[in-house]
This record gives C-alpha cells, structure tokens and sequence, in this order.
C-alpha cells in the first residue's frame, strides 16, 4: 500500500497512517457486512482510481476471485465511487452488478480524516446466498452500517487505541451489543459461551454487562471502576477478565454513528487453554533457568574444591594439573551462569569468550596481553559448552607452552561467522600467539598433551568441525590454532 499510495497518490504520511489504521480494523467491518472490501483512493491528476487495499469476509462468499489491489480505473466508470468521493456520503443507489452469473451488491463508503475525504471504500456483498436472516445477521448487519457511518464521519478508527491484530477478538469469537446504558441488548452464542466459562449461569440479554463483569472477576477491593467501564463499552479500549478457571479477552468498540454514543459493540475470545499454556512455559523457562543456575553454583563449588585441593598439594605438576581442571570447570559454569539469564538454550557467545579469556589470562599476569577481534555470535547451549571448554584449552595451551616463563607476549582470538547454506552457518575461529612456535616435528592430530587430546575430542567429535595447529608463517614465529565448526541456523 505505502508504494501505491506514494507512486499514484497525492496523500500525506499523516494520511497515509490513518489508511493504515483503517486497513488494520477493516476485517471487522467486512466479517460484519458478509461482504468484500476494496480502498480506492484518487489519483493525483484525480482522473482515476487507485485500489491499494482488499479484504475478503470470514462470515460469508467473497466477491472477488481475483486481486484487486494495484488496478487503476477512470473517473466515470464507476458512479458509486465518485458519488461518494465528492459528496462525501455513503452511496447504495443502484441494481446489483452481475460478476460471472453472481448477483453483487455495491455500496460506497467515503474514507475521511479531519474533514478530508481521502479514499472511498467498495463494499461488495455476494447476494447469490440470500436469505432471510438470523437475529444474529441482523446484528452484524446494524453494527456494520454503524461502523460505516463512523468511517463517513471520520470517527473510526480509533487513532488513541492500539490494538494487536493477531489476537484481538474477532466478531466469530463472540459479539455482545449493549445500548447506550451498557444494557446487553443481544449476545452471540459464542458472547455467551464465554461469559459461561467466567461463571455465569443465567442469560446476558438485559443486564448491565460492566456490572456483571466486576462481579464475574474476583477482587479484593473495590469494585474495579476501569473494567466496569471498559465492559460498558464506554472506550475503546481491550482487556482481559479472568474469573471461575476461565479467562476471556474483552474489546469494546463505542458506536457514535451521527456523533453521539448509541451503544458499543464488544467482542469476546475465550483464551483460558491459550493462557493456561503460556503460563506452563513460563514455568518451564523459570524451571530450565533455575537448573542453569543451580549447576553453575555446584561448578563453582567443585572448583572451589579444586582451588583448595591444590594449595595442599606439594607437587607443582599436581598444582598445575588441578589448576587446570579449575579452569575447565569454570569454563562450564560460565555458560551455565549465562544461560541461567536468557529466556531460551541460546546465548551471546561473544561475553562468554571475553570472560575465559579473562580467567585463562590469570596464567600470566601482566606478561602476555590476550585479545578478541570478531563475533562469535549468538549459539545453542550444546555449542556453546564445548566451544568454551575447547577455547579454554587453547589458551592455556598458549600461555603455558608459547611464552618462557616472564616473557612478554600476545595472543589474538578471532572469530568469523559465514554463511555456508540455508540450515547452517560456520565459524572460523583463529587463536595466534607470538610465542617460541611448535617444536620440530610435531603433529597436532597425533601428538600433544591431555589439553590438545581434549580439543580434538570436543570439536571433531562433539561439534562436527575441523583442528588444526599451524607455525605463523609471517614473521616466523609463533603458532596458530584453527578451528572450523558448523553452527546450526534457527532462525
């Protein structure tokens, strides 16, 4: 619509968010006309007509079997169009038109805003099923032509009121009519249904619905004056009532055909199996973080163990050796403790790898500087633990091995993240140091320490990907690690 209006029209962005407005509210108008919807909005020579915008019923047989948004039509082929255009009225004068042996009849209805008329609404009803209606037609039908003449005047819709489209109430939810006291004047099966599961035993026809609905939904306090306004349908405005095991979510819409309110229209969606199971994942997620969090704490107190374990022990390799497990263990807990903050099994891996390349560097305080470059991006928890183990290793590998003892060095960690195809997506992750280099002869994929046997594990078995450790070629000294891992794309 924004690219037909702007391309054809000489409408302002102003105008062009009422029509926006209009077209988010407008399924209410067709599923209560049993009829199609289509905006035409003059040209900006005004010698034609521009359709930007169609709607099909829910509650009926559609009119069109084709698109209609994007057809241009001159002035003058259509006489209901420019009636409603330049008198500003809704026009219903004429015989039905006749499209492929089906009877339609065509209404117009002018589309103004502060005292403009910017487009004209078709509304067009299959009358091939005519028959004599239900008393709950004949609701839709007097709702539908209120809500009309309020499109006429300018007054619908309500620009204050901002409502979700995907889950407010439609009209085949349940439809109540109050008059202009909030007296219920008719309620739809569905309307009744609803108020039933809130607890109601008898009929709703003559009751003040904003009463009823205070009593139906349990306070502590004073009668809540907002809700038994909102029920009144004196606003417009979108609630929800929860009473008696049962939750309905609640729209009213005031009617002010000429000006003055003469009733409201409220719409009803039962929603207590929608709401009971939003509540269950929310549990779900609180319980899934509660774990995170309590295995990160019994980490730290392994660890902790482990700390304590190595001031006692007079062997420097055993020191070194549990030293090292303190390291892992922690590398683990940290994605524990990050987990434990998100609402789902991924996180962003990038604070993670800052904070093990902070607790790895306490290997060598002050001497070698250990940096990040790149992102590693948001990853799945059965990623993101081994990933941190293996960058763990890594590292202390680094500083371990590359650097004399109060020798002063670097390490980089860089991080690539690629597209590779639509399922999945690589990281490339490089740790270069410029340390004393690999020893003559050594293989990475057979030779090396517990750490090394552990990142081939980790990334060729658990992550799927490739290892490898390379002397720097350039300036010719130093080592770098290469690690190739696919990440899963849920996008």
């Amino acid at each position: 619509m924004n690219d037909l209006v702007r391309q054809h029209t000489a409408l302002s962005e102003s105008d062009l968010e009422w029509l926006h407005l209009l077209v988010s509210e407008w399924q209410l108008l067709s599923d209560l006309s049993f009829a199609d919807l289509v905006l035409w909005v003059p040209t900006r020579d005004g010698t034609r007509y521009v359709s930007v915008a169609q709607m099909r019923p829910n509650t009926g047989p559609t009119s069109y079997q084709d698109d209609m948004v994007g057809h241009l039509v001159p002035r003058g082929r259509r006489p209901l169009l420019d009636a409603a255009l330049d008198e500003g009225r809704i026009v219903r004068e004429g015989d039905p038109e006749w499209r492929e042996e089906v009877p339609v009849r065509v209404e117009s209805i002018p589309v103004r805003r502060e005292g403009r008329v910017l487009g004209v609404i078709a509304r067009n009803t299959n009358l091939l099923t005519v028959r004599t209606p239900s008393r709950l037609e004949l609701t839709y039908l007097q709702s539908a032509s209120d809500l009309a003449q309020m499109i006429a005047a300018g007054t619908f819709p309500f620009p204050e009121e901002q409502v979700e489209m995907d889950s407010s109430p439609r009209a085949g939810d349940g439809l109540i009519r109050l008059d202009a006291d909030g007296i219920v004047q008719y309620a739809s099966p569905n309307g009744l249904s609803a108020y039933h599961r809130l607890g109601l035993a008898s009929d709703l026809v003559g009751q003040h619905l904003g009463q009823l609905t205070a009593e139906l939904a349990p306070s502590r306090g004073p009668v809540d004056e907002a809700l038994v306004k909102i029920a009144s349908g004196y606003a417009p405005r979108e609630t929800e009532v929860e009473g008696n095991g049962g939750v309905i979510q609640l729209r009213a819409i005031p009617l002010k055909p000429k000006g003055v309110r003469i009733g409201s229209l409220v719409l009803l969606r039962d929603v207590t199996e929608l709401r009971r199971r939003e509540r269950e994942l929310i549990t779900k997620d609180a319980t899934i973080r509660e774990i995170h969090h309590r295995v990160k704490n019994n980490l730290q107190t392994v660890a902790a163990l482990l700390r304590l374990q190595s001031r006692r022990m007079d062997s420097a390799r055993g020191r070194e050796a549990l030293n090292e497990a303190v390291r892992r263990v922690g590398s683990i807990a940290i994605v524990h403790e990050t987990l434990s903050q998100n609402l789902d099994e991924r996180v962003e891996f990038d604070d993670i790898a800052d904070r093990v390349i902070a607790m790895v560097a306490e290997i060598s305080p002050g001497k070698v500087a250990c940096r990040r470059t790149g992102r590693f991006g948001i990853l799945d928890a059965e990623v993101a633990t081994p990933l941190s183990m293996v960058l763990t290793e890594v590292l202390q590998n680094a500083l371990e091995h590359a650097f004399a003892p109060g020798e002063h060095g670097s390490v980089e960690v860089a991080a690539v993240r690629g597209e590779a195809h639509a399922q999945s997506s690589r990281l490339l992750i490089t740790v270069q140091d410029d340390g004393r280099g690999l020893p003559e002869g050594f293989d990475p994929q057979r030779t090396g320490n517990l750490g090394l046997q552990i990142v081939r594990t980790l990334v060729e078995g658990e992550l799927g990907g490739t290892f490898d450790m390379l002397p720097v070629p350039e300036p010719g000294r130093g080592t770098r690690v290469v690690l190739d891992i696919p990440v899963p794309d849920k996008r």
